[in-house]
């Protein structure tokens, strides 16, 4: 199968002509083409609908020639279908209006949810079709800790403090709270590589919020279980989080595939810190994006070059491609990494 050659080998750690490319948020705001679908329909409705989260999923692999692509939908669909009221609005973000913070608001969230998400794999067996083989899709879910701070909060936080109000206070209830999203995490992965997915990726976006010791207790313990839970024969197991220079060592107890790496760190330094068969993904600063072509080709050479020899290594951003970047320079990023070769 084609789709081995690249990617799939890199995240194995096989070796690799050239490392592969995808970049988080690559089927986003930054695209005019994005916008063309985004105006037509509510964000819940684009993941909703199979075809229409096909056709964003389709965006960068038509447009800009990427390695893998990436499912079309949101790390808040779990918290939705446990019973989050989620709502999304311009220049808001995602927004629960019945936040969880009792333990009567905990006991009534549901885990029983797979149904709720059947959209998902439906979407996921539309994309397949339409890649053919070509690439692999990338299947993904929320991590515990950054779905129950949305849950939590209410919606997006700068300081986290009804979060970790309840880490400290009520730790037992934080637990509760993580083991059903956990729980509900693990079968829905496992629901979309059933549906067809050819590798996962966790996102735990705020997990720079807390402390080593609080993101060992209520964030690292609960992507372990879910891990050790998931169907993963030949399918590549991708963890993220903010804060990845720092946590990485601990990440890699998890045991996942490949450790997605921020701009914070040289990687090959991470790496060679990393055991023996954990590949990295990562790590350009995005607003490099923003920076002429020629910058941008001079830092995606000097990564490579740092990277010279080392199996296992996926090119990805350090974060997600922000709205405002020009389409232009990330088609240009793209084009630079797929003419390079060791």
């Amino acid at each position: 199968m084609q789709m081995k050659d690249l990617f799939i080998k890199a995240a194995f750690s096989e070796q690799t002509e050239r490392p592969p490319v995808w970049m988080m948020r690559q089927a986003g705001r930054f695209m005019k083409e994005y916008w063309d679908i985004k105006n037509k329909y509510s964000f819940l409705e684009m993941c909703k609908t199979p075809e229409i989260a096909a056709d964003v999923t389709m965006l960068p692999v038509d447009l800009l020639g990427i390695d893998a692509a990436i499912l079309f939908s949101d790390i808040l669909v779990t918290a939705e279908a446990m019973g989050g009221e989620l709502s999304f609005s311009a220049g808001v973000g995602p927004q629960f209006a019945n936040p969880v913070r009792t333990k009567a608001a905990v006991d009534a969230l549901d885990t029983d949810v797979l149904p709720k998400l059947q959209y998902v794999a439906d979407a996921i067996k539309v994309i397949q079709q339409r890649l053919n083989g070509s690439i692999p899709l990338i299947g993904f879910a929320g991590a515990p800790f950054t779905v129950m701070s949305y849950l939590v909060e209410g919606g997006s936080s700068r300081d986290f403090k009804t979060t970790k109000l309840l880490l400290h206070n009520e730790p037992e209830l934080a637990h509760q709270l993580l083991s059903k999203i956990a729980k509900v995490t693990a079968d829905y992965l496992n629901l979309q590589i059933a549906a067809g997915v050819n590798a996962i990726q966790i996102f735990d976006s705020w997990a720079q919020a807390l402390a080593w010791d609080d993101y060992k207790e209520f964030s690292h313990r609960y992507i372990t279980e879910i891990i050790s839970q998931l169907n993963r024969k030949d399918i590549p197991v991708i963890s993220f989080c903010k804060g990845s220079s720092v946590f990485a060592p601990l990440m890699a107890e998890a045991k996942p595939d490949v450790i997605s790496i921020d701009w914070n760190v040289d990687l090959l330094d991470i790496k060679k810190r990393l055991p023996q068969g954990i590949a990295v993904q990562g790590n350009l600063d995005p607003h490099i994006l923003y920076a002429d072509k020629k910058v941008i080709k001079e830092r995606i050479h000097r990564l490579f070059e740092r990277m010279r020899g080392e199996n296992g290594f996926i090119f990805n951003l350090g974060h997600g491609i922000m709205p405002d970047i020009p389409f232009d320079n990330v088609k240009y990023a793209v084009e630079v990494i797929k003419e390079f070769r060791y």
